[in-house]
């Protein structure tokens, strides 16, 4: 039985997403060391570079040339950062960590607006969406080529996720969440994912390769970012001066997977 294209893109973004509802549930429920989650956290990071250098830019590049590719790369960046600034004044500024900052922002976000029932709850979703909507739109924009989905992209992103949903959990655990939250946060930001994916194949496939060029790079930008803003520091918090070995071993599983592609 074959599957349209759309279809086929949607499943393999849901599929990738669906990492961070395990990764969530394994946060929470199980008790992982703070240096496992830290190295774990730090290897997603090298996978994500990886993938982001030899698969996103090398694709835009190829496809639109230096000048689409350089400025969707730094406006992508640009937004995210915007964006997650923003994000930081309501409370979600350590929205990855695994630590008892979450709750320290938590109980930070009850002080300044002095009320019990106040929270950071929407802020912590809006920021978990900003954090896995441009990955998932990369996938839908890999089939636009020839239909096929990259599976080095699906692995990867799924990699990545995983240690995104374990220490946002573990955290999230930290700061009284309920299990109920953290569950119905992730699967909702997974399902978001697989429809990200799908939009990222409908709504590009008619546009010229410098705009799709230039949507690739805006992804590739966000997810650096991202990286460097709420993954790394993660990852030092407890790794120290293991993080860098360990986002190097990252790095080479996901190059190793594009070669084998």
């Amino acid at each position: 039985m074959t599957f349209p294209t759309w279809v086929l893109a949607g499943f393999w973004g849901l599929v990738s997403g669906s990492a961070l509802l395990l990764g969530a549930a394994l946060g929470y429920f199980a008790r992982v060391p703070q240096r496992l989650i830290a190295a774990i956290m730090a290897f997603g990071s090298g996978v994500l570079i990886s993938t982001l250098s030899l698969e996103l830019m090398e694709e835009a590049y190829q496809k639109g040339g230096f000048n689409s590719t350089a400025m969707g790369f730094v406006g992508g960046a640009a937004v995210y950062t915007l964006a997650n600034w923003l994000l930081a004044r309501y409370g979600a500024k350590h929205r990855k960590r695994s630590s008892d900052l979450q709750k320290q922002e938590r109980a930070s976000v009850k002080q300044a607006k002095g009320n019990d029932e106040a929270d950071n709850g929407m802020a912590l979703a809006i920021g978990a969406l900003l954090d896995g909507i441009p990955e998932s739109i990369v996938i839908g924009l890999s089939m636009l080529a020839g239909g096929g989905v990259s599976m080095v992209a699906v692995v990867a992103i799924f990699l990545s996720n995983l240690p995104e949903g374990l220490s946002s959990a573990a955290g999230m655990k930290k700061s009284g969440r309920s299990a109920s939250y953290v569950l119905l946060l992730w699967a909702g930001i997974a399902v978001i994912s697989g429809v990200a994916s799908l939009l990222g194949y409908t709504l590009f496939s008619g546009f010229s390769n410098e705009v799709v060029a230039g949507t690739m790079a805006v992804s590739a930008g966000a997810v650096l970012a991202m990286i460097a803003d709420t993954m790394i520091p993660e990852a030092f918090e407890e790794a120290h001066n293991f993080t860098g070995l360990i986002t190097v071993l990252g790095f080479l599983v996901s190059f190793f997977l594009s070669k084998m592609d």
